[in-house]
């Protein structure tokens, strides 16, 4: 059988596997860690480049979106502008009164321009607003000036207009500015 000296050889086999086993398990859990790190590295930064896709369509959106507004709305200042144009030639249109000989051809380049002026708003989605007397009146596209009594009218008819309002697109330019009726019901 054996001797002594042979189970020492054996002791030494068995540490010598048992050591090349933890070594082995120790470089396969490095390994197993660092595979797991790049896996956790690599989900971050996918992570990030999701949001970052994300964020950057967001931002062409909103740029889209404000470029639109811009083209519809971008001219509102100068048709504010213009207006008390539109206003004045109205009102010197109605001061005319009849054509004569003399003031015929002044009054028909007043209504000349006067057309063209309103093609122009209507090319640039600038639509009036003109209420009539004995409408109701609607605190969204009317600005009461004054209220009045006045006999067979009922409380919130328009009883007088005294500028028409405007529209731009979607959006109230300005209000069609009007007197009220009063008169209790």
């Amino acid at each position: 059988m054996a001797g002594p000296e042979n189970d020492d050889f054996l002791d030494d086999i068995d540490a010598a596997e048992a050591d090349a086993y933890a070594d082995e398990i120790d470089e396969m859990d490095d390994e197993t860690i660092e595979i797991d790190a790049l896996r956790a590295e690599r989900d971050g930064l996918k992570d990030k480049w999701m949001r970052a896709m994300a964020d950057a369509e967001n931002a062409r959106k909103r740029a889209d979106k404000q470029r639109r507004e811009a083209e519809m709305y971008g001219g509102s200042k100068l048709a504010r502008d213009l207006l008390p144009v539109y206003d004045n030639m109205k009102r010197a249109l109605e001061a005319a009164g009849e054509k004569s000989e003399e003031t015929s051809a002044l009054i028909e380049g007043v209504e000349l321009t006067m057309r063209e002026l309103l093609n122009t708003f209507k090319k640039h989605g600038i639509e009036p607003i003109v209420p009539e007397v004995g409408d109701k009146f609607d605190p969204n596209v009317h600005e009461a000036m004054f209220e009045a009594p006045v006999p067979g009218t009922k409380a919130g008819d328009i009883i007088q207009v005294s500028a028409e309002g405007f529209w731009l697109s979607d959006r109230l330019l300005r209000p069609a500015q009007v007197g009220v009726s009063s008169t209790p019901a």
